[in-house]
């Protein structure tokens, strides 16, 4: 049973599972993903299993959120993924979000990272929601500054030796 986190005028927003294997291999070996997020070792439908149960699913578990796939309501077609993400490295929640290419530049992602946004205002009560992008990662900029974060600086994460866009919910 999958398990509907939200849903909005165009998109559901529910848990990853073991069915989604073979979209999240094709998602996270992206150019775009692998540009702008990084190799996460996932190469046949075994790792983008475990990759589903040692990433969204464990922080579900952990947390009670994650990233979830976002869907379109009329066929169920997963497009991408957009949640929020607890790391140790950020000192608040942040959000992320990839889409495949296929699905950009018709408001997919912005109506999920809004969606997702108010998720974790009004479900998850949380005061504060920041995001990490590549400076190069234009697209990314413009849809955080869209759903009204704002760049605060640069960040490098531990264990990295590049320097992020740093965004944050005003305070």
């Amino acid at each position: 049973m999958t398990t509907v986190v939200f849903e909005t005028e165009r998109l559901r927003l529910r848990h990853v599972d073991a069915q989604d294997a073979a979209f999240v291999l094709e998602l996270v070996n992206e150019p775009s993903w692998l540009r702008f997020v990084g190799d996460r070792g996932v190469h046949n439908l075994d790792d983008a299993r475990a990759f589903i149960d040692n990433g969204p699913r464990k922080m579900y578990a952990q947390h009670g959120f994650g990233l979830f796939v976002v869907e379109r309501k009329t066929d169920a077609v997963p497009m991408g993924l957009c949640g929020l993400i607890r790391r140790d490295t950020l000192p608040d929640v942040d959000i992320g979000f990839a889409f495949l290419p296929r699905f950009w530049g018709q408001g997919y992602a912005y109506e999920a990272a809004a969606a997702t946004l108010m998720y974790a205002r009004d479900v998850q009560r949380l005061d504060r929601v920041v995001a990490i992008a590549k400076p190069d990662n234009e697209s990314s900029d413009k849809l955080l500054r869209r759903i009204g974060l704002q760049l605060e600086g640069t960040i490098r994460l531990a264990g990295s030796d590049e320097d992020l866009n740093y965004y944050g919910t005003p305070k």
